[in-house]
């Protein structure tokens, strides 16, 4: 009898890999960004400035005071779908400007019930991370991310994409059969870069995962 087959923790292909190319060592292929992703990091002195930081206030920047169990996915924004996309892709731009060694992009949906779940462990991550690691939020649902949706092949909720200080793509985390399951990919997308020197990553992760191997 055949092994049953198991749900991978991380994606390592994506759409831009149809053609298989076994002279580029990189197992992601190609990782040029999105035309968005460059426009925005044009804007990066902008964004770390005078744009309004969306990441922020969803999570947890210390320039912000307020406590991380406040924090809600924005089910019901007081800003339109526009603005909200808007202030997204700023958000975005200004941790793509900010020069750490990695950003990891947060594919949600507001109706989620796995993905209000996870804040507060995205919460307590970025905060012991934080010299290395910015986290942004994006609506998978909003019309102004459709490029990087289809860029990035999102076809689920919640979904993390792990970018380097480059901004471009290394993996993302596989399908989401249960919380366990994404919190394990999580855990394992954020060693491909964890430095060394920062050592505080796998505390976060203890009550969810226990022992890591």
């Amino acid at each position: 009898m055949g092994e049953k087959a198991k749900h991978p923790l991380l994606c390592w292909r994506w759409p831009w890999d149809a053609t298989p190319q076994p002279e580029n060592p990189n197992t992601c292929g190609t990782l040029e960004m999105p035309w968005l992703f460059k426009s925005l990091q044009s804007l990066g002195w902008l964004a770390r400035t005078r744009l309004f930081n969306l990441a922020a206030v969803y999570h947890g920047d210390p320039s912000v005071k307020a406590r991380p169990q406040a924090f809600k996915l924005p089910v019901a924004s007081k800003l339109s779908h526009e603005d909200q996309g808007e202030a997204e892709q700023r958000a975005l731009a200004s941790a793509l400007a900010g020069g750490k060694e990695a950003t990891v992009i947060e594919f949600y949906s507001p109706r989620c019930r796995l993905c209000n779940s996870l804040l507060d462990l995205v919460l307590e991550v970025e905060a012991r991370n934080s010299e290395w690691v910015s986290f942004v939020l994006v609506d998978a649902e909003n019309e102004k991310w459709l490029p990087e949706l289809l860029h990035y092949d999102i076809k689920y909720v919640p979904c993390f994409v792990l970018l380097d200080k480059h901004g471009r793509a290394l993996a993302k985390t596989g399908t989401p059969i249960s919380r366990m399951h994404v919190v394990a990919g999580l855990f394992h997308l954020l060693k491909l870069k964890h430095p060394a020197k920062h050592g505080s990553m796998d505390s976060s992760f203890a009550r969810e995962l226990g022992k890591m191997p």
